[in-house]
C-alpha cells in the first residue's frame, strides 16, 4: 500500500545548500509550513548525523502554521571533486490526541500513517571575484562610514564655533550698546544743565542790566559754553557709531 501524500510544505523543497568556505559552522534554514486543518508531527532525519546539528530535530505544527528548522554544518576539510552523498528525510505524521510523549506516539505509528519528503544537500564554494570583493565592498562601507562620522564631527564643530562666535559678538554689542544708553544719559544731563545755566544767566542779565564789563564778559563765557557742550555730545555720538558699525563688520 502507497504512503500518504506529504501534508507539509518544504522550503527548499529538494535540496539543502550549503555555502562555504566550511572553515567554520555554515547553517542553512529549512521552513515547514502546515497549510492543513490538522496538526502534524515530524521529524528530520540524516544520513550523517555526525556532522550535523538540526534545532529542532522534531515537534508538533499546529494547523495553518509553520516552523523553521535550522541546519547546521560542522566545518570540515572540503574536497571540490568530491560530490555529497549526504541527505535528510523529513518525516511527518498527523498527531494523535494525546501528544505527552512523543517518543512514544513515533513508536506506535504504523508505517501506514507515515509521510516523507527527502532533501539532498548541495556544497558551494565562493567564487574568486567574491572572495576579493566581500572585502574589498566591506572596507568601502567602512571608509563610508567613518567619512559619514567625520562629516558630521566637522559640522558639528562649525555650529559650535558658529555659535560660540556669534554669542560673543552679542555680548559685545549688548556692551556696547549699553555704553551707548550711558553716554546719551550723560549728554541729556549735560544739555539740561546748560539749558538751566542758560536760564539762570537770562534772569541775571534781566535784573542787571549793563552793570559793567565783568558781568558782560561772564556771560559772554557762559554762551560760549553751549557750542562746547553740542561738539562733545556729537564727538561722543560719532565715537560710539563708530564702534558699533566696526563690531558688525568684524
Amino acid at each position: 500500500m502507497a504512503r500518504p501524500e506529504q501534508l507539509l510544505v518544504l522550503e527548499p523543497p529538494n535540496e539543502l545548500k550549503f555555502r562555504g568556505p566550511f572553515t567554520d559552522v555554515v547553517t542553512t534554514n529549512l521552513k515547514l509550513s502546515n497549510p492543513s486543518d490538522k496538526n502534524i508531527c515530524f521529524k528530520v532525519k540524516t544520513t550523517a548525523p555526525r556532522r550535523y546539528c538540526v534545532r529542532p530535530n522534531s515537534g508538533v505544527i499546529d494547523a495553518g502554521t509553520s516552523i523553521n528548522v535550522s541546519v547546521m554544518l560542522q566545518p570540515f576539510d572540503y574536497d571540490p571533486n568530491e560530490k555529497s552523498k549526504h541527505k535528510f528525510m523529513v518525516q511527518s505524521m498527523v498527531a494523535p490526541a494525546d501528544c505527552q510523549d512523543m517518543e512514544a506516539v513515533w513508536k506506535e505509528a504504523k508505517p501506514d500513517d507515515l509521510m516523507d519528503s527527502k532533501l539532498r544537500c548541495v556544497f558551494e564554494m565562493p567564487s574568486e571575484n567574491e572572495k576579493t570583493w566581500r572585502p574589498v565592498h566591506r572596507k568601502r562601507n567602512h571608509e563610508l562610514e567613518m567619512n559619514k562620522v567625520t562629516s558630521t564631527s566637522l559640522k558639528t564643530e562649525a555650529s559650535m564655533m558658529t555659535k560660540s562666535a556669534s554669542s560673543s559678538d552679542d555680548l559685545d554689542l549688548r556692551k556696547v550698546m549699553d555704553d551707548c544708553r550711558i553716554l546719551k544719559s550723560e549728554v541729556q544731563r549735560l544739555r539740561e544743565e546748560n539749558k538751566q545755566l542758560k536760564e539762570d544767566d537770562g534772569l541775571r542779565m534781566r535784573r542787571v542790566p549793563q552793570l559793567g564789563n565783568p558781568i558782560l564778559s561772564k556771560n559772554v563765557m557762559i554762551k560760549e559754553e553751549g557750542p562746547a557742550t553740542r561738539m562733545i555730545a556729537m564727538v561722543v555720538l560719532f565715537f560710539i557709531l563708530g564702534t558699533i558699525v566696526g563690531k558688525l563688520v568684524l
